[in-house]
């Protein structure tokens, strides 16, 4: 047995750094064509209308790819599923350099892998999430995850000022117009290839070893979602994590600057300032949250640092000043994302090894599901002003029911490592 871990060991190690690395290239190859890209289609010569077709068909074939390979990727097989996405990132990449032919650039934003706001989109996220379970102990994962998820943090804002310093550069050398938005968007496939060799050179060890029941393989469920034993668990938390996603729905970044903009006038290179500082703090608290959920548990990190942040939420629009109001924002931030990586870490736990990627993609899509409902309510309540300060309302308020809800449904559900915790403490006082 120890010469078998001895043998493994290097491999699992080897795999954990390739993960973080193919993150890394992933997001900041995101971050980079998320700065260009609606101004490169401008460039083609398509118009606002097009070019929002084009960007919504992006975000929902990638939510449907991502929802379709994720829910296989451990019957088939994890490296096989994320060379083929990183495939199809590669081809959105080449057909958005090659033609201005506007059905083509739809079926590759739709059948490919493209991000239009620099943030994940894809299976990349579900299945390297499911791999690193695999190659991390138990008690090691929120720590890896809080690592992971800064990562990309680093890697997105990595991109867009690469980006911007290439097309500076480029402008510079009088490559400018179409032909240096172009360099940009080949570079963005480059990395797709990037992305395919390394997740060919990952081991076994990040694939799923046991199978699913005979009965489960054949539940429609299972077909279709790929869960078996988990899926109750799966779907009780996609319908909480969407209610989560549609209230952060109401706040996401844009609709708060602008939200700055009309209530203080504050101007966009301020605006710039006081986003850059937020997106720090936020990835600076993914840390701390690891040392939080050592101490009382991955379920109550979530819900007892997401409920202040929530709070905190609804008090901005109630701030008398600018400074103020952007001092609760910081504030908020800093503690908002301490329940990402433990409830990503808390969801691969809590479902059985060989359906963690289908979890993932399905509690993922949830959440993509539930944020795309209520960005459009929000910007009708901007455009009046009696209502300019509900959207932090509604967001706090429906994350506030979320946190409580899941606290109810899932404190009796906890993960091995804080089990065997359990179990070693009580040894302990038995002994004594």
């Amino acid at each position: 047995m120890r010469a078998a871990e001895t043998e493994t060991a290097p491999a699992e190690a080897g795999d954990r750094r390739l993960l973080f690395a193919t993150r890394f290239v992933r997001l900041f190859a995101y971050g980079l064509v998320s700065i260009v890209l609606v101004l490169y289609l401008k460039e083609l010569g398509f118009g606002e209308g097009r070019i929002g077709l084009l960007l919504t068909l992006t975000l929902v074939g990638d939510t449907l790819i991502s929802l379709w390979l994720t829910t296989r990727a451990d019957r088939v097989g994890r490296r096989r599923t994320l060379v083929a996405g990183a495939v199809l990132m590669t081809m959105a990449g080449a057909v958005f350099a090659l033609t201005r032919d506007f059905t083509a650039l739809v079926v590759a934003a739709t059948i490919g892998v493209i991000s239009p706001s620099g943030n994940e989109v894809g299976p990349f996220l579900s299945i390297e999430q499911a791999a690193l379970s695999h190659v991390v102990a138990d008690r090691e994962r929120t720590r890896v995850f809080a690592w992971y998820s800064l990562a990309g943090s680093l890697a997105t804002a990595a991109g867009a000022m690469a980006g911007g310093a290439l097309m500076w550069a480029l402008g510079r050398a009088s490559v400018s117009g179409v032909a240096g938005y172009r360099v940009v968007v080949w570079l963005y496939a480059a990395c797709g290839v990037a992305l395919a060799v390394g997740f060919t050179r990952l081991s076994r060890s990040v694939e799923v070893v046991d199978s699913n029941d005979a009965a489960d393989h054949r539940s429609p469920v299972r077909l279709w979602l790929g869960l078996g034993e988990s899926r109750r668990t799966v779907l009780k938390l996609s319908a909480l994590f969407a209610l989560d996603a549609f209230g952060g729905g109401f706040v996401i970044q844009s609709l708060m600057a602008y939200w700055f903009h009309l209530r203080f006038g504050v101007d966009l290179g301020r605006l710039g300032g006081i986003f850059f500082t937020a997106n720090v703090l936020a990835g600076l608290s993914a840390l701390l949250a690891a040392r939080i959920a050592g101490r009382i548990g991955l379920l109550n990190t979530m819900v007892l640092t997401h409920l202040p942040s929530n709070v905190l939420l609804i008090l901005v629009p109630l701030m008398p000043d600018v400074r103020s109001a952007v001092a609760v924002l910081w504030v908020r931030f800093s503690i908002s994302q301490m329940d990402v990586p433990t409830r990503q870490s808390y969801t691969m736990a809590v479902v059985r090894p060989a359906e963690r990627s289908a979890a993932a993609g399905v509690t993922g899509v949830a959440r993509t599901i539930g944020a795309a409902i209520s960005p459009a309510i929000a910007g009708a309540m901007l455009g009046r002003p009696a209502w300019i300060g509900a959207p932090f309302f509604l967001a706090g308020g429906s994350k506030i029911v979320y946190d409580l809800i899941l606290y109810r449904m899932f404190r009796g559900t906890r993960p091995p490592e804080e089990r065997a915790g359990a179990a070693a403490n009580l040894s302990g006082d038995f002994r004594r």
